[in-house]
């Protein structure tokens, strides 16, 4: 089983917080659209015939595309590759771009799963992050989606924004539960450096959230979803139960998945590859039979931490077996080794040989990972 992933560059204005690759030259979507069409075709042979069983359209804004530039991507998909009957097809959305009229046409095609990014129901702060919607504009994007049929809706969540309080992130949790999505994922926000947020700090601006209220937004996060039926399956990812995202998981299981546009990355196993950054690069690398982009051939070394990093992220945990199978007897007791202290301070947990973050844990995640991991 495998996954497609496909980058959509395209954003009507840039969010001062974002560092995907992203361009608001729109004007270049057909030719971008006729590119990633070829690309799709050209590396027909990534997934070696392996059924997809996930595609996930992000961004950028894919909402941004016509719902015909969408059905021409999928007739491509659909002719050149083996995609399993009832996939999990997402579209990331904005709520600004949701209408009757585009909700109802993007119903015709394979879309089953919609992942609309909110991040904060606070007016004010949405100004701030220059999003494009408003609060009000996001409930109605919503409840258009549940009207029109769609049963499988994710919501994207920011947390840590400047200048908000604790009270105003369990306002924006509360309002989360009352949508009641299948999934929602809550990011703390990062100051990713070149971005205008990162700049505005540099100018004393805005500033970050101390450490205790960002670990109290995580704790009141965790605490209120899982009150709410909520499953935590991912460190930043919560779904109703049996809901998660199967595509975002394939990345913490390890599946194949090829990713095609601008950036986009691609894993076989045993290489990552990513694109050129740049859309004229992109889009001439393609046309010219020439595709513009680099590969890292994966070490065991470099495996073992991958599989470190994935895994324990999640709560299926990191199947020490599977471990012992694939990087041998010394990778394997140098990870037992070294989780030993968080075992013994409960942080980690060893059960049917299955190492898992405890609910304590999850708090120290990153230094548990790093202690965990290969250093030559």
């Amino acid at each position: 089983m495998a996954g497609i992933y496909l980058h959509i560059p395209f954003c009507k204005r840039r969010c001062i917080y974002c560092d995907f690759f992203s361009t608001t030259r729109n004007e270049e979507k057909s030719r971008y659209v006729q590119a990633l069409c070829k690309e799709l075709e050209l590396r027909k042979g990534y997934l070696d015939g392996e059924e997809v069983e996930t595609i996930y359209l992000g961004g950028g804004t894919p909402s941004q595309l016509s719902p015909a530039e969408l059905e021409t991507i999928f007739a491509y998909i659909y002719k050149v590759y083996n995609v399993k009957k009832n996939a999990e097809i997402t579209l990331e959305v904005n709520p600004d771009d949701i209408t009757t009229d585009y909700v109802h046409a993007l119903r015709a095609l394979p879309i089953n799963r919609i992942s609309m990014g909110i991040q904060t129901f606070h007016e004010d702060t949405l100004k701030v992050l220059h999003r494009r919607h408003t609060a009000r504009q996001a409930i109605e994007a919503y409840n258009l989606l549940r009207e029109a049929g769609f049963e499988n809706i994710s919501i994207d969540l920011m947390y840590g924004l400047p200048g908000e309080t604790l009270q105003q992130w369990e306002n924006d949790i509360k309002q989360a539960i009352e949508l009641h999505p299948e999934h929602i994922s809550a990011y703390h926000l990062i100051y990713e450096e070149g971005t205008a947020l990162w700049k505005l700090r540099e100018q004393h601006q805005v500033s970050e959230a101390d450490e205790d209220l960002s670990l109290s937004m995580f704790k009141t996060l965790i605490n209120q979803l899982t009150y709410a039926g909520y499953q935590h399956y991912e460190i930043s990812n919560f779904c109703l139960p049996g809901l998660h995202s199967q595509h975002n998981s394939s990345y913490w299981t390890g599946k194949k998945y090829m990713g095609c546009g601008p950036s986009a990355h691609s894993y076989n196993g045993v290489s990552r590859q990513w694109n050129v950054a740049s859309l004229d690069a992109y889009i001439n690398g393609i046309t010219n039979n020439k595709p513009d982009y680099e590969i890292e051939e994966l070490d065991i070394y470099t495996q073992y931490n991958d599989f470190i990093i994935t895994r324990l992220r999640t709560c299926w945990g990191v199947p020490l077996s599977q471990l012992h199978i694939k990087y041998g007897d010394g990778l394997y007791h140098y990870c037992l080794r070294m989780a030993k202290p968080h075992l013994e301070r409960c942080t980690l947990t060893k059960e049917n040989e299955i190492l898992r973050l405890t609910p304590k844990g999850i708090f120290i995640s990153d230094n548990i990972m790093s202690d965990l991991l290969w250093v030559e």
